[in-house]
Order: structure tokens, then C-alpha cells, then sequence
């Protein structure tokens, strides 16, 4: 697992996951002023001309100042041209005279559309194992943006520009102080969810991304036992007719499903829900697609002495079954032999590979067959074609 991108947030990733993950705040600083920064991944610049650029839509920006939101209308114009419903879009003219204003400029998921970034969080991704979004926060001197606050989310906080000052409080009591720093560039602050904090800028502007980790958790397989519940035919039976104005017939009925579910619950087939879990897991874990055109295109140049690679972000789930073999990808399954299986438990295993390598559990042109068609599905990618 390659843990760079964990790195520069948190520096030692084991003390990282033994002592902070879910459970306390971390803050890391650089030892000197530019031993490191942010700028490959957004600038000051950067950012400026994402602001700056002719019909960003409004969905894409928002404004806050002194912890409430600015009315769009108040930094944002009609599209041009004639298409009927067509949405809103920044004026950065109005954007930069409300920061001056002492307003907050948000750009919202930057990880959708700018590529330092999307790269960043694939690979952030694969190391936290839970998706990620992004945001970046662009505040004028002396000014706060949002008041204390709890996200329902873990963050890391990147300071790209400038400084603020951050307080971070024990979740659980909260007039304790844990952070009460000055965050400079090259920064990074962890926050787990649910632990109350606030920033605010001094004498000069700062601009920082909050990296938001969209964790999953046990919910997420009690979800799917829903669903499997619901397609029981024994879980659509009607509650009693009186159960609406009869406590103890509903009672009773509740105590008869209740048992039920104990009953039902020790038959769940596990393969069955941990395909269905690793579906919900995968459904946004969409591997980068980038110059897939010429990929297709060299697809008979593949050979033996070809080395591929697996796609950043690309990842996929083996579900043997009697007859066959089912290749989960994050958007749809693949229906595959089960002599594939061997193949495709190396081609899981490995980043990177010759085609080659795969004759060990296949005839060479059934090895070339199935390379072929993973380039295709974007799972695999050619690096270096002979």
C-alpha cells in the first residue's frame, strides 16, 4: 500500500492509526518555514485562478462571512446565451469585493475537477481505505468564517497559504482546550469527528484545503442486512390491523419480528452481504480514466514482454462462485470463468506487472486476452508497451 499521500498529512502513519485515528487530534509543522508546502496540489495562484476563470458555476463557490452564508445572488450573475434553466455563475468581480468585504470564499469539491487534486485523494483513498472530498477555504485578514462547529466527518487541514489560528476541544468536554496554535504553510491538522473547532485568520489572509474523509462504518452492513431483510418474504407480512390504536397487539407483533430476525439472521449467506457491503464501499472509488483514448488504441500492440499497472485508484473485488467468477469493479461486475480465478487473484495482488507473468496461471493468449480486456474496463493501463 503506498502511504505518501498519508505521509504528508500526518508524517508517522503507524503512530498516526495507533493514537489519533478516530481518537485525538493531530497537529503536524514543518521544521522550517519551507521545508514543505502544498503548492503541487493547489497554490494561492492556483486557487486564484479557479476564482478568476469565465463561467465557474455557482454550485462550485459559496460565501461566508461571520459564520453565515452570503445569498448567491450577492456574488453571482446569470449564464450567458439562450439555454433555458441554465445555472448561475461566479462573478469574480463581486467575489473579490465581498472578501474584501471580510467574507470567506469556499471552492467546493476541488477533487471533482482539479487533477493535482483528484490524484491526491485516489491516493489518499487507497491508504484510509474511505472516500474523500475537498474544499478550499480562502479568508481575508481578521476574519472568521464559521463559528465553533463539529463536522460529521474526520478532516485533515492543509495550510497552503498564510496562517490562521486554530482551537480544537475535547469532544467530550468541551471547555478543555487540546490545539491552540498558529498554523503556518506547510501545515497539516488532523480533526476527527465530532471534536468542536474553530479558525480565524490575523493580520494577514490565509488559505488552506480540508480534506474530508467520508468514512465507512458497521452502519454500512446493518444498511444491507435492511435490504436483504426487505426482499424476506416472511418481513412483508401486514402488522395487525388494530396496531395503530392496540399497544399490546403491536407489541406482540414487534416481539414476533424481532425473533424472527434472530432466526433469520443466523441463515444471512456472509459472501452474499460482504459482496453487497463491498459494492456500497466501492460505488465512488472510480479509477482515473486518463489517456484511456490511446490506451484502446495500442490494445494489439499488448504482448507478453508488455509491462501493465493498476490504475490510480482502480481496485477490485474477487467473488468466486460455483460456475463462475464475479470481478467487482467500483461500477459494474465482470463475469469471468473460474479458471480465470488464479490470473485475477495475481492481477489483484499486484501494482504492476508483465503480461507475461500471468502465463504461469494461463495459456500466453488467454493471459493477452484477459489483459486486454481489463485495459478496457480501465482497471489495468499499458506502461510500458514492447
Amino acid at each position: 500500500m503506498d502511504v505518501e499521500a498519508l505521509q504528508r498529512c500526518v508524517g508517522d502513519v503507524s503512530a498516526f492509526f495507533s493514537r489519533h485515528w478516530a481518537q485525538a487530534p493531530l497537529l503536524l509543522r514543518p521544521e522550517r518555514a519551507a521545508a514543505r508546502n502544498f503548492d503541487d496540489l493547489a497554490s494561492l495562484d492556483d486557487l486564484d485562478r479557479i476564482i478568476a476563470s469565465r463561467g465557474l458555476q455557482a454550485s462550485r463557490l459559496r460565501m461566508v462571512k461571520d459564520a453565515a452564508p452570503l445569498p448567491p445572488s450577492s456574488y453571482t450573475s446569470p449564464a450567458g446565451g439562450r439555454a433555458r434553466g441554465a445555472e448561475d455563475v461566479v462573478n469574480p468581480a463581486l467575489v473579490y469585493m465581498r472578501y474584501e468585504q471580510g467574507a470567506t470564499i469556499v471552492l467546493e469539491s476541488l477533487h471533482r475537477n482539479w487533477e493535482p487534486l483528484t490524484d491526491f485523494c485516489r491516493d489518499l483513498e487507497q491508504a484510509l481505505g474511505h472516500r474523500l472530498q475537498v474544499n478550499a477555504y480562502i479568508t481575508p485578514p481578521g476574519a472568521q468564517g464559521f463559528a465553533v462547529h463539529r463536522d460529521d466527518h474526520d478532516v485533515f487541514v492543509l495550510q497552503v497559504s498564510g496562517s490562521k489560528h486554530w482551537i480544537v476541544y475535547d469532544r467530550d468536554h468541551q471547555d478543555r482546550v487540546l490545539i491552540d496554535r498558529e498554523i503556518g504553510r506547510g501545515s497539516s491538522l488532523y480533526i476527527p469527528k465530532g471534536f468542536p473547532h474553530a479558525a480565524r485568520t490575523g493580520g494577514s489572509a490565509s488559505a488552506h484545503l480540508t480534506v474530508g474523509i467520508l468514512t465507512h462504518d458497521g452502519a454500512d452492513i446493518v444498511r444491507e442486512l435492511a435490504k436483504l431483510a426487505e426482499e424476506e418474504p416472511t418481513f412483508r407480512e401486514r402488522l395487525p390491523a388494530g396496531a395503530a390504536s392496540d399497544p399490546a397487539s403491536l407489541r406482540s407483533a414487534v416481539e414476533r419480528r424481532v425473533d424472527e430476525v434472530r432466526s433469520w439472521l443466523d441463515k444471512v449467506d456472509v459472501d452474499e452481504l460482504t459482496e453487497r457491503v463491498a459494492r456500497r464501499v466501492m460505488s465512488s472509488a472510480q479509477p482515473i480514466l486518463r489517456g484511456q483514448l490511446q490506451q484502446l488504441e495500442a490494445l494489439d500492440d499488448i504482448g507478453a514482454e508488455s509491462v501493465v499497472a493498476r490504475r490510480r485508484g482502480a481496485s477490485c473485488f474477487l467473488f468466486p462462485t460455483d460456475s463462475a467468477l464475479r470481478v467487482l469493479l467500483p461500477d459494474r461486475q465482470l463475469e469471468m470463468p473460474l479458471i480465470a480465478r488464479p490470473a485475477m487473484e495475481e492481477v489483484a495482488r499486484r501494482r504492476q506487472f508483465r503480461v507475461g507473468d500471468l502465463d504461469s496461471f494461463l495459456d500466453a493468449d488467454s493471459a493477452l486476452v484477459l489483459v486486454r480486456r481489463l485495459v478496457r474496463e480501465g482497471l489495468l493501463e499499458v506502461v510500458v508497451a514492447r
